[in-house]
């Protein structure tokens, strides 16, 4: 058996005693960080416990031999999951976090399946009792005798499985890892039990060389994209919706778009991806969208939409909008589950987008043009008419209001303008999502791939991927949509690029029911700047049922000081009223101090975020 410490070695000796002699064999916990360390996480996020405590010592061994692997201890498991969530976003690697066995991998579940319906890649690691321990009703225990954890992750995971045994664990491992980075990404869970972390390890090292194994395919159905080409061909117009799965493929889209002349919407996870300010820019089209999205996609002239990396639900197509949803739809993504949600769609192609636009610019007789005269193909894209932001808002007015209390359209406009170029906005569930998603512009002014003239097609030039982060500026969760996502997000967002300003846009809802977390921000002296819209409401479920005629219930909350609460935690924080006292902040002092900042913003509690999709989805069902 193997669930004693005191395990014999090959050699004669006992397990017990291998620190008696000189180096201390591997064993399976320090295997587990050994691959971690072999595929470039360099921190993981959790709260340690009995179970998973050999995996902190395995850290501890890691650190003291120079290795680069860190943790960051969560105030609550689902924290540290969003920690993980936002960390994968940042830098396109797997979030991994860990947490103790029973009530500790339950409480990461909202979080894992956050990332399971937004197709984030995590590996959560869970601990268990000693496998001689199942069954007998011990501390925790969270198998399938106890309260299985198991069959919970089950829904909400890519790969999901108990390892019973220490030759499963790398092997799992492994496989685990090609579920969470292969579309359709997403989370994997792997529950190991205490002594079978505490396990020799037959190797010494890793056996394999994970990174080729895990680099992603460029696989193109090379007759699907002949066909794309001839339907682009025949097009009068195209219109393109760009969706938050096109990460590593934004620049070629970008491209396309220019040399096409086909205007561009983006859906509410797709907007961090582009610039606002590019001249073929319509609008965000879904929730909290813009109206010019709307009427970009039913311009009669329109006979083809390519909807690239989307995932097709209800915030991302406006609540399953017709304007979208109809027989002009091309569905252009690596998932075979995004897919399955256009069936009216006239053509589908399955493949990695960046590789198939590469495709498509390759084979175009307008790249040809493009590649001998790069400066007339930017001249022409320079004349193009450009909506200025306040012709395609909702309100204009209140995006310019010096009133008080301050306007939240007016607050998405100074943070855009304040904080510096590269800054990255999370906007958290409810209306924080609604006011980022129609309002907020960064100062990221990138129109595109500069470099139009070189070749796209084959391996991918240096530029394409020289974009670090596949988040872009800003992010959200388009699917389930938890309240609290983002305040742990951004602490993984600035783990991951500790350089970069990291601004979380959060409610006071949200804030009463994860702020905790900002004290990891406060440990770990991360620059997080937390934007809390202080309307003493859950503001989404009380704008939602006044314009949707329900009972007014259940919303209020108690006037609440949340920049006392930042301070009690250790963190600064300004409290704001009115537009002249958000211009007198020092951002640049801000932006470089070490550790989080609060903006406690009293904003009008009046003022309706565009939702009106979301309302219609409510009265009148799909």
């Amino acid at each position: 058996m193997f669930d004693s410490p005191a395990i014999q070695q090959q050699d004669g000796t006992r397990h017990s005693d291998r620190t008696r002699s000189g180096a201390r064999p591997m064993d399976m916990a320090d295997l587990l960080v050994a691959y971690l360390d072999q595929i470039g996480v360099d921190c993981i996020f959790g709260v340690p416990g009995g179970a998973i405590e050999p995996l902190y010592d395995a850290i501890a061994r890691h650190q003291r031999r120079g290795g680069n692997l860190s943790h960051m201890v969560a105030r609550h498991e689902a924290g540290a999951a969003f920690m993980a969530d936002g960390y994968a976003r940042e830098t396109g690697k797997i979030g991994v976090c860990v947490a103790t066995s029973g009530p500790g991998a339950t409480n990461m579940l909202t979080a894992v399946a956050t990332s399971y319906t937004n197709d984030v890649p995590l590996l959560v690691i869970t601990g268990q009792p000693t496998l001689a321990s199942f069954g007998k009703h011990g501390l925790q225990e969270s198998a399938c005798t106890g309260m299985d954890v198991m069959s919970m992750f089950r829904p909400c995971t890519r790969y999901n499985s108990l390892v019973s045994h220490p030759m499963q664990l790398e092997w799992k491992l492994i496989t685990a890892l090609q579920h969470a980075l292969r579309a359709p990404r997403g989370p994997v869970h792997l529950s190991v039990p205490l002594d079978v972390f505490r396990a020799p390890s037959k190797n010494p090292a890793p056996a394999y060389d994970l990174t080729p194994l895990l680099r992603p395919s460029l696989l193109v159905d090379e007759g699907a994209v002949d066909t794309l080409r001839t339907m682009l061909d025949a097009s009068r117009k195209t219109v393109l919706l760009i969706g938050g799965a096109c990460g590593d493929a934004v620049d070629a889209v970008m491209q396309f778009a220019a040399r096409s002349n086909s205007a561009f919407v983006a859906t509410p996870d797709g907007k961090g991806l582009i610039s606002p300010q590019h001249p073929l820019f319509r609008g965000v089209f879904g929730f909290g969208g813009h109206a010019a999205a709307e009427d970009a996609l039913n311009d009669p002239e329109v006979d083809l939409i390519l909807a690239v990396g989307s995932s097709m639900g209800e915030w991302n197509t406006g609540g399953w909008n017709a304007s979208l949803l109809n027989e002009r739809l091309v569905h252009i993504d690596e998932s075979e589950e995004h897919l399955a949600r256009t069936p009216m769609a006239r053509f589908h192609l399955r493949g990695n987008p960046r590789a198939i636009f590469a495709r498509l610019l390759e084979r175009s007789a307008a790249t040809a043009v493009a590649l001998q005269a790069p400066a007339a193909a930017a001249a022409t894209q320079a004349s193009l008419p450009k909506l200025a932001p306040e012709g395609i808002l909702a309100d204009p007015e209140a995006y310019l209001s010096d009133e008080v209390p301050l306007k939240p359209q007016r607050l998405m406009r100074e943070l855009g303008r304040l904080f510096p170029h590269g800054t990255r906005f999370l906007a958290d569930a409810g209306n924080s999502v609604a006011w980022a998603a129609h309002y907020l512009e960064a100062r990221d002014r990138r129109q595109g791939e500069r470099r139009a003239g070189e070749r796209l097609g084959g391996e991918y030039p240096r530029e394409l991927e020289q974009r670090r982060s596949q988040g872009g500026w800003l992010r959200l969760t388009s699917h389930f949509a938890p309240m609290g996502w983002a305040i742990g997000a951004a602490v993984g967002t600035a783990a991951a690029n500790p350089s970069t300003p990291v601004v979380c846009i959060t409610g006071d809802g949200s804030m009463l029911m994860s702020g905790q977390e900002l004290s990891v921000a406060v440990a770990e002296q991360l620059c997080v700047i937390y934007v809390v819209l202080n309307d003493r409401a859950l503001g989404m479920v009380k704008h939602g049922q006044r314009l949707g005629g329900g009972e007014p219930i259940g919303y209020a909350l108690p006037p609440t000081d949340f920049a006392l609460l930042a301070r009690s935690l250790g963190g600064r924080a300004y409290t704001i009223h009115s537009p002249a006292e958000l211009e007198a902040l020092d951002i640049k002092s801000i932006c470089n101090h070490p550790g989080p900042t609060l903006l406690d913003v009293h904003i009008d509690p009046e003022a309706v975020p565009p939702m009106n999709s979301r309302l219609r989805v409510l009265k009148e069902g799909a």
